[in-house]
């Protein structure tokens, strides 16, 4: 059984202190949302609500329509008029493999992200462990893993060439996403966050034992796209790309 993360503790982790922090919850939809400190104004965070609203009327709507949409754990095809969220995750999904629903949360996170472009120059929006990041400076995501020993131990550094970027994370052992593995951690790193999100579910579908992580490695080296990977399971990782791990010290 997965552990709790409703909690979603992590949150305390790692925050930038030139950012101000707002929380935005609709139904599922629960995001962090870090912009700079100078450019923090309330009506951000109206805007934000609106686009989710629409967002979510958006894709509850097609889903209607298409229940299909919201099950299927393979990929499927677009009806004619779906909208636009709708058709970045059918996109997505396709490429990695999974299901739609695999790339809502990344989805999400980076129509909201794109949207704060236009009123700050720092922007982080995470969504259940899902990260969209626009920076001017370089940054650390800490990785959560379980009960791996690597758990808040290692991050992940964001140089601000790569930004904007998608940095995703799924896990066979922690949150409430499904999996059909059981990988501590799946980090996925890809300009696209709908990307990352979908392929680093592929990745953690793939690893059930240590023995698993190169397979799962070669999988998600091989899309288009995806800049960088870290699996772990236990006391074992492995990456390709992109990645450059840096040692926590939370003693």
């Amino acid at each position: 059984m997965k552990d709790d993360y409703v909690t979603r503790s992590y949150r305390n982790l790692h925050q930038g202190e030139d950012l101000v922090y707002f929380r935005i919850c609709l139904k599922q939809t629960d995001l962090f949302i870090g912009v700079k400190s100078e450019s923090y104004d309330p009506a951000l965070e109206s805007k934000v609500m609106k686009l989710v609203t629409r967002l979510r009327a958006d894709l509850e709507s097609y889903i209607a329509l298409d229940p299909n949409f919201s099950s299927s754990l393979v990929p499927v095809p677009l009806k004619s008029g779906a909208p636009k969220i709708a058709r970045v995750m059918t996109g997505a999904a396709t490429v990695a493999g999974v299901g739609p629903m695999a790339a809502v949360a990344g989805a999400f996170a980076h129509e909201v992200g794109h949207l704060l472009e236009e009123y700050t120059s720092e922007v982080i929006v995470e969504n259940g462990g899902d990260i969209y990041i626009k920076t001017t400076r370089d940054r650390l995501v800490g990785v959560m893993a379980g009960s791996s020993p690597f758990s808040n131990r290692l991050a992940v550094k964001v140089r601000k060439e790569e930004s904007p970027l998608g940095i995703c994370t799924s896990s066979g052992m922690v949150g409430p996403s499904f999996s059909w593995g059981k990988a501590d951690a799946a980090l996925v790193k890809a300009p696209q966050a709908s990307l990352a999100d979908a392929v680093a579910t592929g990745v953690g579908n793939r690893i059930l034992t240590e023995q698993d992580l190169k397979g799962a490695i070669e999988y998600a080296r091989k899309i288009s796209g995806v800049t960088g990977v870290l699996a772990i399971k236990n006391e074992q990782l492995a990456a390709w790309g992109d990645i450059e791990l840096i040692a926590l010290d939370n003693g």
